[in-house]
């Protein structure tokens, strides 16, 4: 007996709806955001701004970052000079730029690096539990019982102080403190009926933790990226302010508020005042866009609406 057609043709599937479905997807997200989340969605554009200077500051910079112009030293900003001089005629907006530079970088990689151990240990300890699960948050409390910032400088002084030395520590800071949050998530979703399912077709756990358990919790680690991004930015910036951050010549705007910022704050305050305030701007950006990016993709945040 021979078979209908239509049992035997597959639908076709058109090869760029997957790709279709991210764009839409991601032009949804940007138009939630614009119009539900407008102080979000300024923290977005102003950070993306500070990004874009970072990553083109040797195109964008008016001036090198280390420039000296004895002639033209403590003058008041100006249009020569927008954000003024320092003590040795230095242009303040070129190394704010530069500055930008040196946060981005440690931002961006301390996020990554953090995000990445607290998958690793917020993901295992929930989802085994058990001994695994109180071994492990034994460990994480008594990581957290040091202070960060005596840690930091114990590093630096041990180690010396440099960006990879800063990055590796806050990474492990960071990364080790936030898996709790990546911990409470899984442990929500562990009991749900699709990974029981999993678990009863044989499928082994390396299996159920990166195709059920990982795509599960990416919306509370999209807001843990974001969030230590600027803790990263801050914490870079204190310890350029203690003298134990980037070393010179590379400017850094916590090194900035330190250096000349303090010693010739009353000749020229705004050489405090213009490294502070890309410091300030630049770091409740991201937090307002990571607080938005929370309320957007937490379910318990959109259903109260």
């Amino acid at each position: 007996m021979q078979a209908h057609p239509a049992a035997t043709v597959a639908p076709v599937v058109p090869a760029g709806r997957p790709a279709k479905a991210k764009r839409s997807q991601l032009g949804w997200f940007v138009r939630k955001l614009f119009r539900e989340k407008r102080l979000g969605a300024a923290g977005a554009v102003i950070a993306l701004v500070f990004l874009f200077f970072g990553l083109f500051a040797n195109l964008l910079a008016p001036y090198g970052m280390n420039e000296v112009d004895m002639g033209a030293r403590l003058q008041a900003p100006s249009w020569g000079h927008p954000f003024g001089t320092d003590n040795l005629g230095r242009d303040l907006l070129s190394r704010c730029i530069y500055g930008a530079q040196i946060s981005v970088v440690i931002g961006l990689t301390v996020a990554a690096i953090s995000t990445f151990i607290s998958a690793a240990i917020g993901i295992v300890s929930g989802y085994f539990g058990g001994k695994v699960d109180m071994v492990v948050q034994r460990f994480v409390d008594a990581w957290m019982s040091f202070p960060g910032l005596i840690v930091l400088i114990v590093v630096a002084s041990v180690f010396g102080s440099g960006i990879t030395q800063i990055i590796v520590t806050l990474g492990l800071l960071i990364g080790i403190g936030g898996s709790r949050i990546v911990r409470s998530a899984v442990v929500s979703v562990r009991e749900d009926m699709y990974i029981h399912a999993a678990k009863s077709i044989g499928a082994s756990a390396p299996r159920i933790l990166w195709r059920h358990v990982l795509p599960n919790v990416i919306a509370p680690l999209i807001v843990l990226f974001t969030s230590s991004v600027g803790t990263a930015i801050l914490a870079e910036s204190g310890l350029s302010f203690l003298g134990l951050g980037v070393p010179p010549p590379y400017p850094t705007w916590g090194g900035m508020l330190s250096g000349n910022g303090r010693t010739y704050m009353l000749q020229g305050p705004w050489l405090a005042l213009a490294p502070g305030l890309c410091l300030t701007l630049v770091v409740y950006a991201i937090n307002v866009f990571g607080d938005a990016l929370r309320d957007m993709l937490d379910p318990r945040m959109r259903g109260s609406r």
